[in-house]
């Protein structure tokens, strides 16, 4: 693949449609939540779909992908059936992981989407594991791992960084910078804000990009990934973005004021593609009603989908609990 973009209409029009299906999705999670059909945790994606398009359309299906546990979008551009997704989410055995793994646990061996993981910067060192064994089967294979700000400040991100950086691995660490970790400023938790330089430290390429502008995003997420399967190490990329809605469903926010969040509100990055190519004649209205209407057609499809589908039957519910067998082995 490519490591330039080539901004013709059709590939525009892909990049907006990507990321308003992304937006429309969510969307209609938060309306199953509300209904408590959607139990748990919920963490949604609004506001940082560029991050998720422009590091998929830089991969190939050999690539790997670890993904954080606001991982929906991650997943819909990677490709899983929305569907799977959705009934996933649900709890439903159709789900990709027959309803075990709900919202943060989205797995799809098909599409190399090594999941979801709750624990903050608990996929990194799962990334150094799969670019280890990529490096000796699939030589061309990267590995892209996503995660928060706030997982630089755990041992494992500089411990994987460390190893990834001695041994040449062809990871892409994917910093999603929505500058809050959860509830507490960057400013306030890491005393370099400019969260790609501590990659310097370990003497890794890395590079900053604004994540609300799609095509600058997608640009750098191809320029790492060619840096990478050229055979010069890993890099490092820091994606400066922003969630518009609450870091879960059970977050007040009392961490920053609505005046700000609408303030980035009008950074929209989908708004903000479609009023160029509106500007541009790159899109008609035409074109816009038949993208929304092939979106909305998909996510009742799935909707409907999922809440058809069955939930695990009692009898069924320890397959795959390995533990009691383990113990049993040990005693004897």
């Amino acid at each position: 693949m490519s490591d330039k973009i080539h901004l013709d209409r059709a590939h525009l029009h892909q990049l907006y449609r990507e990321m308003l299906r992304i937006r429309r999705f969510e969307a209609k999670c938060v309306e199953l939540y509300q209904a408590q059909k959607i139990r748990g945790f919920l963490h949604l994606y609004d506001g940082e779909e560029p991050v998720a398009v422009g590091v998929m359309s830089a991969l190939e299906p050999q690539d790997a992908v670890v993904a954080t546990y606001r991982e929906h979008g991650q997943a819909l551009a990677r490709g899983v059936p929305m569907d799977r997704i959705l009934a996933e989410m649900l709890g439903k055995v159709e789900g990709c992981c027959r309803g075990r793994g709900g919202s943060m646990h989205i797995f799809d061996r098909e599409h190399r989407f090594f999941g979801g993981n709750a624990i903050v910067g608990g996929g990194l060192p799962l990334a150094i594991g799969i670019a280890m064994a990529d490096q000796q089967l699939r030589p061309r294979a990267v590995t892209a791992c996503f995660f928060g700000e706030g997982a630089v400040a755990e041992g494992a991100f500089h411990e994987s960084m460390n190893l990834a950086a001695i041994w040449k691995l062809p990871v892409l660490f994917v910093c999603e910078n929505n500058l809050y970790a959860m509830g507490v400023p960057l400013a306030d938790a890491e005393s370099q804000t400019d969260v790609y330089r501590k990659a310097e430290a370990y003497r890794m390429a890395s590079s900053q990009v604004d994540a609300m502008d799609p095509v600058r995003m997608e640009a750098a997420a191809r320029q790492a990934v060619h840096h990478i399967r050229s055979g010069q190490g890993p890099y490092f990329l820091e994606c400066r973005t922003y969630r518009f809605r609450a870091h879960s469903m059970f977050d007040t926010q009392a961490y920053r004021s609505r005046d700000e969040v609408d303030d980035w509100k009008h950074r929209d990055p989908i708004e903000r593609l479609r009023v160029w190519m509106v500007d541009n004649q790159r899109i008609t209205p035409d074109e816009e009603a038949a993208i929304a209407a092939e979106i909305a057609a998909e996510i009742e499809s799935a909707a409907a989908f999922a809440e058809a589908g069955t939930l695990e039957p009692v009898d069924q519910l320890e397959t795959f609990v390995l533990m009691d067998k383990v113990v049993q082995e040990v005693a004897s």
